[in-house]
């Protein structure tokens, strides 16, 4: 069996998170997305005791689950080394967790760059214990969407042709059915635009690097863009995207996935035809009939 075509150069991806974080990384996505998981897990009325952060590129959920957990066994799988007791790199797509074997398992803005979603997923159902939870938000379809058109068109009419420059992220639409296909019960998906503005196209992508997240697609373009070409590009961006005291607009789509795995104690659906009452009767109303009696 011949293995899949990557879709992203991981090694790339770690080298420029790196650099990203050397340089002083910019977290206030990540910020953002750790106050959002707060608030979902404070609606979640139960403990844990061991708990997984999981690549978050940086440690924007570590002080928030020590507050909200400071009894459990708190491990970090990170990307990158970090100094510190709990923590160990680790590669999301070939997880070092053995079946069944934790509680808990959070992700900040990290799986959208993995080459196998779906097979992360499923390492991570088989290693929740029954009624263990799953929580994590990645980047989704909508992100930078005015980046992507504008550099499409600057490349098509000054170089002749567009090669990707931004990742196919994930559809909302399609999350929920992917956690179901790995196994998950009650599986939830949902997603918050968020909308950030800048002076210029320029000054966006300065922050795409300060948060490692420029282009790492496989793919890609190995030479860089010609000055005309990232000009005209920025040219664009301010006539199409830009409010009017001239800042443009960048949209960063957070989608959310949350599941559980299985267990004999969560709610089921009941099978077809197994109601003990009628609809109409519950409404106060009258049934129709089909034959118009």
């Amino acid at each position: 069996m011949s293995t899949p075509h990557p879709l992203f150069d991981t090694a790339l991806i770690r080298r420029r998170l790196a650099r990203a974080q050397a340089r002083g990384y910019a977290g206030f996505l990540l910020d953002r997305a750790a106050e959002d998981l707060d608030d979902r897990l404070g609606t979640v009325l139960r403990d844990f005791r061991r708990v997984i952060d999981l690549a978050t590129p940086a440690d924007a959920a570590g002080a928030m689950l020590a507050r909200r957990y400071p009894d459990a066994e708190r491990m970090r799988l990170s990307p990158l080394p970090e100094p510190g007791p709990g923590r160990a790199v680790a590669d999301a797509e070939v997880l070092p967790l053995g079946p069944a074997s934790v509680d808990l398992v959070v992700s900040l803005l990290a799986l959208h760059a993995v080459n196998d979603l779906p097979g992360v997923l499923v390492q991570i159902r088989r290693a929740l214990r029954p009624d263990g939870l799953f929580v994590a938000s990645l980047l989704g379809g909508a992100t930078l969407t005015e980046l992507r058109q504008s550099l499409t068109q600057a490349e098509s009419e000054i170089e002749g042709g567009a090669s990707p420059r931004v990742a196919p992220f994930v559809a909302i639409r399609e999350a929920g059915g992917l956690l179901q296909r790995a196994g998950f019960a009650l599986p939830v998906a949902d997603s918050d635009l968020l909308t950030v503005r800048y002076a210029d196209a320029f000054a966006l992508m300065r922050d795409l690097r300060a948060m490692g997240m420029a282009n790492a697609l496989t793919d890609r373009r190995k030479a860089p863009l010609r000055r005309s070409t990232l000009l005209r590009a920025a040219q664009i961006y301010a006539e199409r995207f830009a409010d009017g005291d001239g800042r443009i607009r960048a949209s960063f789509e957070i989608v959310w996935l949350l599941g559980w795995a299985p267990h004999e104690s969560q709610q089921k659906p009941l099978k077809p035809g197994s109601a003990q009452a009628r609809l109409a009767d519950a409404l106060g109303t009258v049934e129709l009939k089909g034959d118009g009696s």
